[in-house]
């Protein structure tokens, strides 16, 4: 194994990691961890995919789990060597219910050349400030993935497709980003399904084949309760209200009212921005251009910043009724129909 180049670890991305392996510069060890599994399952895939065969897993790739595994089985695999392979890897999954994590230090300081070590920690990280921490970042790698924001996801949907050779219009990835959230395992297998679904020829992701292909073109849904509120569409307004009724398990309330109070609470926020053009709101809030545009100025143009305090003050008062509070016993679709109303007179 090349010596990994003892440059600064800080900042690392998926991308660089991924760059490094690709380039030959193989750490002795990569301990990935933090809140957003996507990268800590990709990273770990890759490395394994790279690495080895899959002729050559049965001999040269362990698979531990933290939860089972001990320190002392984990440097005693790791000082094996390779059979008919340049490495061993060793795969440590769940590695935030592994015990005495420190005892792995003086493997560090001199780890065998033809083993890799990778720990998936996932829904948490390493205290920074032990020394087991520093250790790892000596020797190899320590990769926090942290969860993307709303304003990220945009350009995660782009790169991805562009992997797979494809493109993808801003309008349809913002309608992605917003529709489907920030669990990228499921937005990168909802991507996946899309590219399969284009026709022969076809390399972009438009709006319409998002809106036919991922469960935005039921009938009604709460974005377009959203899109009537914000443009004052009593009517409209009023009839999703009685479709989210009729179908309380797909619509709970407690599903729509933390939906409504994020986008009020943007609404009352990009009053306040020094930019009120579609990217100067956008940025302010902290959402995409798209949903600035379609729904935060229409609804700045018909609701004044004092009717939008009450708003809140509603809708908290309304979630509080849903769950019992003042022995409250009144229906959830007669709660959200007098919730509407309030927000729309």
């Amino acid at each position: 194994m090349a010596a990994y180049p003892a440059t600064k670890k800080n900042g690392l991305t998926y991308e660089s990691v991924v760059r490094e392996v690709m380039a030959g510069k193989i750490a002795p060890i990569y301990y990935l961890m933090g809140a957003e599994s996507y990268y800590i399952d990709r990273i770990s895939e890759f490395i394994v995919g790279t690495l080895l065969k899959p002729e050559e897993r049965d001999f040269n790739l362990v698979t531990l789990f933290g939860s089972d595994a001990t320190i002392e089985q984990i440097v005693t695999a790791a000082k094996a060597y390779p059979m008919g392979a340049r490495f061993t890897v060793i795969w440590v999954k769940e590695a935030q219910n592994l015990a005495h994590l420190e005892r792995l230090e003086f493997y560090l300081k001199q780890p065998q050349p033809t083993t890799v070590l990778i720990f998936c920690h996932k829904n948490g990280t390493l205290d920074h400030r032990q020394k087991i921490a520093a250790s790892i970042e000596k020797a190899g790698v320590l990769f926090e993935s942290k969860k993307l924001s709303e304003t990220q996801l945009p350009t995660f949907i782009r790169d991805y497709v562009k992997r797979k050779k494809l493109t993808v219009e801003p309008n349809a990835a913002a309608m992605m980003a917003e529709y489907v959230g920030a669990d990228l395992n499921r937005l990168a297998s909802e991507l996946d399904k899309l590219a399969l679904s284009l026709s022969e020829g076809e390399t972009t992701i438009t709006e319409a084949l998002v809106r036919s292909h991922v469960g935005v073109s039921k009938e009604f849904n709460i974005f377009e309760l959203q899109d009537a509120l914000a443009e004052k569409n009593v009517l409209r307004a009023n009839q999703i209200a009685n479709f989210f009724d009729k179908n309380p398990k797909a619509y709970p309330i407690q599903k729509t009212l933390p939906m409504l109070f994020r986008f009020y609470s943007n609404l009352m926020l990009a009053y306040y921005a020094p930019d009120k053009s579609d990217r100067g709101v956008a940025e302010w809030v902290g959402v995409t251009e798209w949903q600035a545009r379609r729904s935060i100025i229409p609804a700045m143009k018909r609701y004044t910043g004092t009717k939008v305090m009450k708003i809140i003050d509603e809708l908290r008062r309304t979630d509080a009724r849903s769950k019992g509070v003042g022995n409250s016993d009144i229906a959830a679709g007669e709660l959200m129909r007098e919730l509407i109303y309030f927000i729309l007179h």
